[in-house]
């Protein structure tokens, strides 16, 4: 039986043509989720578990989810009593199929709460609505699917009264237990499911609660009565009667390619996905709508190129100025910087090597000799690993408070020694490291003063988050370890205190943003593209780190003497990150990625994330957790390393 369920309803809403590729194992799909490794990273599972308790006493309704009779039955049934709480209700009506998170019946009156992993502060008025009264739109996608429910509910039972709600993690609570998140499991059942094996046997295990819920009835009306919109003119009544259609039917909705769905569109191939025969959804959208050829997907198009306004790229796009043959200056807004490149220079850069398939290295020598110059030896280079977590893990700790559990340090010095320094990792569950993280970051960069590097803002913003938590805290060296955090950070936007240290961090990504520009890299200035970019234009890298570490004048804290950095295979230079051991179970680190790829605010380092949410919330053996160890170290160690390996790529350009 084909239905349109929720999570297909918000697909459609996505682009109406991905309905047609859905669930097809002929086409490639790079959002492959594997629910376990979801789990791990988004907490989406626990906060669930945790909301039931709040609830209790309701019955759960499990197994054959592809049997959508079996589950309708049985909740027509317990919608017979007066007053009932249910999990997972189901309702099934004229080929639409929804199921819900929480459902209390309360006589005719149905409390529809949907439960989510997100966060809100309660002092933010502006949360899902905005000040000029339209739903903000991060938050589009989940009140319309709630609208969805609510739809397909009162169909069902047009005499009941429907209040909508929303749950979720309230960041102005603070836990009154130590290891709230413990007492919430994340296992894999004999089915293979993912499951959550709770520890508490009632709210009364919880302490304080750190759920909040917000009554958004009223918005949801809104959605129904086509007051809200989806994007600017998509209202709810008729997506659901275009999409039900479409999918039941099986029929390509031929709905027009667009810059913002396409550029987002999960069904592309990779070069493995091709090699597997896989085909493209997105190349037969493409294909069908824009008579696009194979060579014209071998240009580089507006999906390809960075920097340049997004709202100028749907401009464009609409005018059917695609390619980057078809571009010129004033389309894409071209402005020279002062002293460094700008995001239209680059994105000019770009195309310009596009269109003469020049795939030679821009730089600015002058700005980055001029900028090298102002570095003081020795260098440090410092990566940190971290991870929010919805439920706290311990006493006094916020829902989504900053945690750091692992840096690695990098000392490059004047005569071209490079030391792997420092490294720090906190593997424990159930314990709040922040405090002790900072403690050996300082012994680690207090003996000189030398600059000290980051690559993008995230060293910088938890350091800022850091320093929040030891004003608030009673720890005796708070004080110290303040004034050190000064000295090597400067303060964000919303911090009460401002500050700007002696010794704060240089941003490498800034600097090859603000100079430098590899074509190899497709305009990413990511650390894991400007690497193997970097690697395969320079001579002297490829020389040296073709040799054994002990050979080059390099030490290392997890690798043998004799591991080699670079292997090259028909003249390119293989990903060192390509080398590393899997983070856990086989799984690569490029296949984490994918599967928590529509989990926000996670770029690079979601494989150390997802490790460390096993760590934290499943149950392994001291082998494990020593694998799982040494593998977030290693990958940590290569990515302070490739930091260093940019500096030495820049040294050598500018000498």
């Amino acid at each position: 039986m084909r239905v349109l369920s929720k999570s297909r309803f918000k697909l459609g809403l996505e682009c109406p043509n991905k309905l047609f590729y859905t669930g097809k194992k002929v086409y490639a799909n790079q959002k492959n989720a594997n629910p376990f490794l979801e789990a791990l990273a988004k907490g989406g599972f626990q906060v669930e578990e945790l909301a039931r308790l709040y609830y209790p006493d309701g019955h759960l309704l499990k197994g054959e989810d592809w049997d959508y009779e079996k589950h309708w039955n049985q909740t027509k049934e317990l919608l017979k009593k007066e007053n009932v709480i249910i999990y997972e209700a189901a309702f099934l009506v004229d080929g639409l199929f929804i199921r819900t998170d929480i459902l209390v019946k309360k006589g005719n009156i149905i409390e529809l709460i949907e439960v989510k992993s997100k966060s809100y502060d309660p002092v933010n008025e502006n949360t899902l609505v905005g000040k000029t009264g339209g739903l903000v739109s991060s938050w589009q996608p989940y009140l319309f699917d709630i609208a969805f429910q609510k739809h397909v509910i009162q169909l069902c039972y047009p005499e009941f009264e429907i209040k909508s709600f929303i749950m979720m993690a309230d960041k102005s609570k603070k836990a009154s237990i130590d290891g709230l998140n413990q007492l919430f499991r994340i296992t894999k059942l004999t089915d293979n499911r993912t499951g959550v094996r709770v520890l508490a046997k009632s709210k009364d295990d919880l302490g304080n609660p750190v759920l909040g819920r917000i009554e958004i009835t009223d918005i949801i009306s809104g959605i129904e009565t086509g007051q809200h919109t989806y994007g600017k003119s998509l209202v709810l009544t008729d997506s659901i009667k275009n999409f039900k259609e479409t999918y039941i039917n099986d029929k390509y909705m031929n709905a027009p390619t667009s810059y913002l769905a396409c550029n987002k569109c999960e069904f592309r191939t990779s070069d493995e996905d091709i090699e597997q025969g896989l085909k493209s959804g997105f190349n037969e959208c493409f294909e069908k709508q824009n008579k696009w050829n194979n060579k014209d997907f071998e240009k580089t198009s507006l999906f390809d190129i960075s920097g340049i306004h997004w709202s100028k790229s749907v401009k464009l796009f609409s005018n059917n100025s695609i390619f980057a043959e078809s571009l010129n200056q004033e389309d894409i807004g071209y402005k020279e910087g002062v002293g460094k490149l700008s995001d239209s220079e680059r994105a000019w850069i770009q195309i310009g090597k596009a269109i003469n398939d020049d795939n030679s290295i821009y730089v600015d020598k002058d700005g980055l000799k001029e900028e090298m110059n102002k570095w003081v030896f020795p260098l440090h280079f410092i990566d940190f690993e971290t991870c929010t977590a919805a439920l706290p893990f311990s006493k006094a700790r916020r829902p989504y408070e900053q945690i750091a559990f692992q840096f690695s340090h990098h000392t490059y010095y004047e005569d071209g020694k490079i030391e792997h320094s420092n490294q720090y990792i906190s593997n424990k569950a159930a314990y709040f490291p922040n405090f002790d993280f900072i403690r050996e970051l300082k012994k680690a960069l207090e003996s000189d003063n030398g600059t000290i590097f980051r690559f993008h803002n995230h060293e910088n913003t938890i350091l800022n988050a850091i320093h929040v938590q030891l004003l608030e805290s009673d720890e005796k060296d708070k004080d110290s370890l303040i004034h050190f955090i000064e000295s090597i950070s400067h303060s964000t936007g919303n911090s009460a205190r401002k500050w700007q240290g002696d010794r704060d961090m240089v941003d490498l990504w800034i600097i090859a943003k603000n100079f430098y520009f590899n074509p190899l890299t497709n305009g990413s200035n990511s650390l894991k593209d400007l690497l193997p970019a970097a690697l395969n234009n320079s001579s002297f890298l490829k020389d040296k780190y073709s040799n054994p570490i002990h050979k080059i004048s390099l030490t290392s804290t997890n690798f043998p003497t004799d591991f080699v950095w670079l292997v090259q295979e028909e003249d390119k230079v293989i990903n060192p990150y390509k080398h590393l051991p899997p983070v856990f179970d086989d799984w690569t680190e490029e296949e984490i990625e994918h599967s928590i790829s529509d989990i926000e605010d996670i770029n690079d380092g979601g494989a150390a994330l997802t490790a460390y949410g096993k760590l934290q919330y499943t149950d392994m053996i001291p082998s494990e957790v020593e694998q799982i160890t040494s593998a977030l170290l290693k990958y940590c160690e290569l990515d302070t390393l490739a930091m260093v390996m940019l500096y030495e790529h820049f040294q050598e350009i500018i000498a």
